[in-house]
């Protein structure tokens, strides 16, 4: 069982300390309805449950996992339905299921034996976080001496991929790849940017899938902003187009990105092409036991060629127009976040499932251009899962 054999995985980084763990809580998008859910993904890659509001106790001396089910009215089950015990112990491999007003004693009763318990930090970012984590940290620390991050170990974790994880994600690149193709295929019939979404939506969801992020469709200017997901404007033949999707199927996501355009100009057929041999440059970088930094170097002066040869960049140690030109990071983690943490590597390991997406960006001139691909990294060397999709205009 997929999930049961991940809970393993960590429990043998545990040490014996107990790991508590809570899923997301469902949130508000206006009035009385949902926002779409999705799972907290270390709670997910573990228990493999797609609803909010459930915990988990982990406890590696005993060999034991406790699901924590969330009290759900009748009402609410009417209306969004319920999930079955027995179905969600089979899935995560579970030996039994609580109800949420048992957990905190529980956790007072693991404590007489434990001091210490294992869990996530509360996270840091630009947005307002799920509350559930938060929640469950401030209520570990008052019943528990000492509470410990494991973030780091699960990261490294789940940063190399198993043979099951690499299936899953050659599967949602392959079903990436089938829809740029159509897409591409017929591009000149397009005149909105939500026209080329629509279809990509449709195409993903034909086969079961959805969207693993919001779906970037950017002509013109608004290539400039690299989240640019309003897709709302018009598209003109003499506009570079650059389309960022990915398809997210069995809790694993691609992410794929190519420039597209009905009659470009020399200047923004210079500039595609200027990225198009970065990217074939940085990817051929990849192999097991390359050293981050060094990686990292290397795809400076890669894509400082590119802009120089644009006439760009006039100094190799101008930092800031680099940056101008190139603001973002050149490769991610993939997996079952679209940003998938890797744990701080030093070196590229086997197994690891990485973006290369280098991209040019003249604001000055209305040009945005980035290709990206999604690359496993092999024993022998890498294996790019989008291969098949061509990188031409």
């Amino acid at each position: 069982m997929f999930h049961a054999h991940n809970i393993e995985r960590l429990s043998e980084l545990a040490r014996g300390v107990p790991i508590v763990l809570s899923g997301y809580y469902a949130m508000q998008l206006s009035g009385d309805m949902g926002a779409p859910f999705l799972q907290e993904s270390n709670f997910w890659w573990l228990t493999g449950i797609d609803e909010p509001g459930w915990r988990v106790i982990i406890e590696p001396a005993r060999h034991h996992v406790t699901l924590v089910a969330p009290e759900i009215s009748e009402v609410d089950r009417i209306f969004t339905g319920g999930i079955d015990s027995d179905e969600v112990m089979k899935r995560s491999g579970a030996q039994e299921v609580i109800v949420a007003s048992e957990f905190e004693p529980r956790l007072r009763h693991l404590a007489r034996t434990h001091t210490v318990v294992n869990t996530l930090e509360v996270e840091n970012e630009s947005f307002v976080v799920n509350p559930a984590r938060k929640e469950l940290v401030v209520m570990l620390r008052r019943t528990f001496a000492d509470v410990e991050m494991i973030d780091k170990d699960l990261s490294s974790l789940r940063a190399i991929k198993t043979d099951e994880e690499i299936r899953r994600i050659r599967h949602a690149c392959a079903l990436t790849v089938d829809a740029f193709e159509r897409i591409h295929n017929q591009f000149a019939q397009y005149k909105h940017e939500y026209e080329v979404e629509a279809d990509f939506t449709a195409a993903f969801r034909s086969h079961a899938a959805t969207h693993a992020y919001a779906p970037i469709v950017a002509a013109g200017d608004r290539a400039c902003t690299l989240h640019y997901d309003k897709n709302a404007h018009n598209l003109r033949a003499r506009d570079l187009v650059v389309i960022d999707i990915g398809a997210r199927i069995n809790g694993y996501a691609a992410d794929v990105t190519r420039t597209y355009a009905v009659k470009p100009s020399k200047r923004q057929q210079a500039v595609h092409a200027a990225v198009q041999r970065a990217h074939q440059q940085i990817i051929a970088l990849l192999k097991p036991g390359l050293p981050v930094a060094e990686y990292t170097r290397s795809v400076d002066e890669i894509m400082k060629d590119a802009l120089e040869s644009l006439g760009l960049l006039a100094r190799r140690d101008d930092e800031a127009t680099y940056r101008k030109y190139f603001p973002h990071a050149v490769s991610h983690g993939l997996g079952v976040d679209v940003h998938d943490r890797l744990g701080s590597p030093r070196y590229f390991e086997t197994g690891m499932v990485v973006t290369v997406e280098p991209g040019i960006y003249i604001p000055e001139e209305g040009v945005g251009v980035r290709i990206e691909d999604d690359i496993l990294i092999t024993q022998t060397g890498h294996d790019n899962l989008t291969r098949k999709l061509s990188t031409d205009l």
